[in-house]
């Protein structure tokens, strides 16, 4: 099997992709020290949050820094576009960040969008993995910020309204529209409950189900205390979850 070199986390807004973004970064943190690059690719910056971090410069605000927007193209094709993206990476603890953050004008994330893709395109081949948390829903695929990725997670919690908004993610990425490479896609189900009875929903969804993240106290108390969640005990139930998940999709985990 080849190397898994990107993983790009999506979902319906709400279900916890970015606490799944997060513990992979964690784990895979601890296994390739220093060179795992963690991008934040929702405009809802929710990543940082989760991570502890505190973000000083983003691809929205380095955009407006830079120029125009009608004239961005050509200034990234005469300037040193690596440079510039290292210029704004967040220091984490064994990975770096990358925050597309929001746009500085209201309606189009064009421009934004371009020249995040630009950045993750050069920054790609210098780390051993790279975890992207992307926008809730398809939008990124769409936009082919994201054009080739190894594995592709879908979170989902366990309601049909959540089930359904994966199936519709999974069709966009599969399809192989726009020129997307999506190598491996599957689900990963959140706050899961003994008592759930969505097993049947799961099933005619046609979905590989990479794995389960429990309900768990311990995230939810983490989250309303402002607590990151990189200092959750490893052997709690979500981050012993993940480790499974990673198992499943890196079998030399």
């Amino acid at each position: 099997m080849n190397k898994i070199k990107s993983i790009a986390i999506t979902g319906k807004g709400g279900t916890g992709k970015t606490v799944l973004a997060t513990l992979l970064i964690r784990m895979l943190s601890e296994r390739y020290k220093n060179k795992v690059l963690a991008i934040d690719a929702d405009s809802a910056m929710s990543l940082p949050y989760t991570l502890g971090m505190k973000v000083d410069e983003t691809v929205s605000q380095l955009r407006k820094g830079l120029i125009g927007k009608d004239q961005l193209r050509n200034e990234l094709d005469n300037a040193p576009t690596k440079e510039l993206m290292r210029s704004i990476l967040s220091k984490g603890d064994g990975f770096d960040l990358l925050t597309m953050g929001r746009p500085e004008e209201p309606g189009c994330f064009c421009a934004v969008n371009e020249l995040l893709r630009y950045g993750i395109d050069a920054l790609l081949g210098e780390y051993e993995v790279t975890i992207i948390d992307g926008e809730a829903g398809p939008e990124q695929l769409n936009r082919r910020v994201l054009k080739s990725i190894d594995v592709l997670i879908v979170v989902a919690d366990m309601s049909a309204r959540s089930l359904e908004t994966a199936s519709g993610i999974m069709k966009v990425a599969q399809g192989g529209e726009d020129g997307i490479k999506v190598k491996q896609a599957g689900l990963v189900l959140n706050r899961v409950r003994d008592d759930d009875s969505a097993e049947e929903l799961i099933k005619k969804s046609g979905l590989e189900v990479f794995g389960r993240l429990p309900e768990d106290e311990l995230v939810n108390s983490f989250d309303r205390d402002g607590k990151s969640l990189l200092e959750l005990p490893i052997d709690s139930a979500c981050p012993m979850a993940v480790r499974e998940i990673l198992k499943k999709i890196i079998p030399d985990f």
